[in-house]
């Protein structure tokens, strides 16, 4: 990811995340631009679709409280700036991300189909926020992993342990609050649950479901939020 800082993990206990009134100066600036741009990226891959979405602005920790603003923007303005090498450093994409971890250690992890904006990068499941993550004025993180971990895998609550806290992986444009999930099964026996599920869908988000049992599982198609809370997980 270009202009990516090493990445810092701050665990916290509490999100405060309210969605505020604010127009993007990068998106209207460009807007010529960034329409041109998401023109060609649909010729390249008619699934994509330019619906509203919400990045963050002000990420302040303290103590165990992560504190952020949000507001609305469109997926094309996010798709240049991200294509772009976030020229707008004011600004990042903060999500939340579910780190399913079997009972035999194994990390269970999603390959993106060749027709999603991310396509063959490897990670949890997850999903920039929109609109739906929206609850009384505020991101609902805790919410949004868990529609997208069963959009993606057909997990539902009840069938995974979550833990309290967040490890909130922070690399600039990027920002990973990633809350650690225990499935009572083994990683095997979850992947082939979770290929039964994709096998069901018309045109599932997933093109194969990868394990971590260590290290030496990470790969450059993992990003770099990924790999750095897989190994401190390893090395804890």
């Amino acid at each position: 990811m270009n202009g990516t800082t090493p990445p810092v993990i701050h665990r916290v206990t509490s999100l405060d995340l309210p969605v505020e009134s604010w127009s993007w100066p990068f998106a209207a600036a460009r807007r010529a631009e960034i329409d041109a741009h998401f023109a060609q990226a649909q010729r390249d891959n008619p699934q994509l679709w330019n619906g509203r979405v919400l990045l963050g602005r002000h990420p302040v920790f303290a103590g165990s409280h992560l504190t952020a603003g949000y507001f609305e923007t469109d997926f094309a303005s996010f798709l240049a700036w991200r294509d772009w090498g976030f020229p707008d450093r004011d600004v990042f994409n903060g999500f939340g991300m579910g780190a399913l971890r079997c009972a035999d250690g194994a990390f269970v992890l999603g390959e993106m189909g060749q027709h999603t904006s991310n396509a063959g990068r490897i990670y949890f499941p997850s999903g920039t926020p929109d609109l739906d993550d929206v609850r009384d004025g505020a991101l609902d993180i805790s919410g949004s992993v868990a529609r997208e971990l069963e959009e993606e895998t057909g997990l539902v609550p009840g069938e995974y342990r979550s833990d309290p806290d967040w490890h909130c992986v922070y690399t600039g444009p990027a920002l990973a609050m990633i809350r650690l999930l225990h499935v009572d099964m083994s990683g095997e026996a979850l992947r082939s649950r979770i290929e039964a599920n994709l096998a069901l869908q018309q045109s599932p988000e997933l093109s194969a479901i990868h394990l971590v049992r260590g290290t030496r599982d990470l790969n450059s198609a993992m990003p770099r939020f990924v790999t750095a809370f897989i190994e401190a997980q390893f090395a804890a």
